[in-house]
């Protein structure tokens, strides 16, 4: 892989497009032939500012092609209609799903971006009807919504939150439902200082607990922001993107959570061929 000097210049991400979907993936690209896994997720997943992301180093641990398929903010409405990444699931020898958020998801009350899931596109007549004193014309980002929406009113909010999270566990269903094997869930839990932005409709395990029975597993690690970490000397990025760096994972991070899928998809391969 190319990169610039860490904090000197723009990390190269070959970025390549797969066919049937816009959408732009980080490369090199990978063949969906035989055997692959597959790792799906949001900007931890893509490695954002990180050379070695997770998906390159299990890639060189597990001995078999490792197709990263992470998105920036990417969130199950993506995952579930992108056609590229359907047909990646539908030829995958093993599915690794990084837990995608609850907050970037169309619902009943508002729409997002079916690519970039993270962007507020447009809030349906009920929720204009409940919060009747909002201008929905301020909000870009899902999250920025949530928060405004959580300081108008936390009583009406929670309804909010409610069909949010009912939304998530009904749409990974779907999601899930379409994959030949089980895949195995990532959930990235940050830890001493956390991470900027966190998502204020956080999913939590009884969600998921709810999904057991269409789990191949699931592989808990926690992670730390590169800032906090002291890692930020490590991380890739130009100039102005420090700050966004130092919210990221580190490499000690990528390496961990390349280490605990290690054995888990090792255990799930002879599993499933059993």
């Amino acid at each position: 892989m190319s990169y610039a000097k860490a904090g000197h210049g723009p990390l190269d991400y070959q970025p390549c497009r797969y066919e049937g979907s816009p959408m732009t993936f980080r490369g090199p690209k990978t063949k969906l032939g035989k055997g692959f896994v597959l790792c799906l997720g949001g900007s931890e997943t893509f490695g954002k500012f990180s050379p070695d992301p997770y998906p390159d180093l299990l890639a060189s641990r597990l001995g078999r092609p490792v197709l990263n398929m992470g998105a920036m903010n990417a969130g199950i409405d993506l995952l579930l209609h992108d056609p590229a990444l359907r047909n990646a699931q539908a030829r995958a020898r093993e599915v690794v799903l990084q837990l995608p958020g609850a907050a970037n998801l169309s619902n009943r009350f508002f729409s997002v971006h079916p690519r970039r899931n993270d962007r507020f596109v447009k809030a349906s007549t009920m929720m204009r009807t409940i919060y009747r004193e909002v201008d929905f014309t301020e909000f870009t980002f899902t999250r920025h919504l949530l928060v405004g929406l959580r300081q108008v009113s936390a009583r009406r909010f929670a309804e909010v939150e409610a069909v949010l999270r009912a939304a998530w566990v009904t749409r990974m269903r779907e999601m899930v439902a379409r994959l030949d094997r089980k895949p195995l869930l990532l959930w990235l839990r940050y830890v001493a200082g956390g991470r900027a932005g966190a998502s204020p409709i956080p999913v939590t395990r009884e969600m998921i607990d709810g999904l057991t029975d269409v789990l191949g597993g699931m592989v808990e690690v926690p992670v730390q922001a590169s800032g906090p970490a002291g890692e930020l000397d490590t991380m890739v990025f130009g100039p102005m993107q420090g700050p966004a760096a130092a919210h990221m994972i580190g490499p000690s991070s990528h390496r961990v959570i390349a280490e605990a899928l290690l054995d888990a998809i090792r255990w799930k391969l002879l599993r499933d061929d059993a």
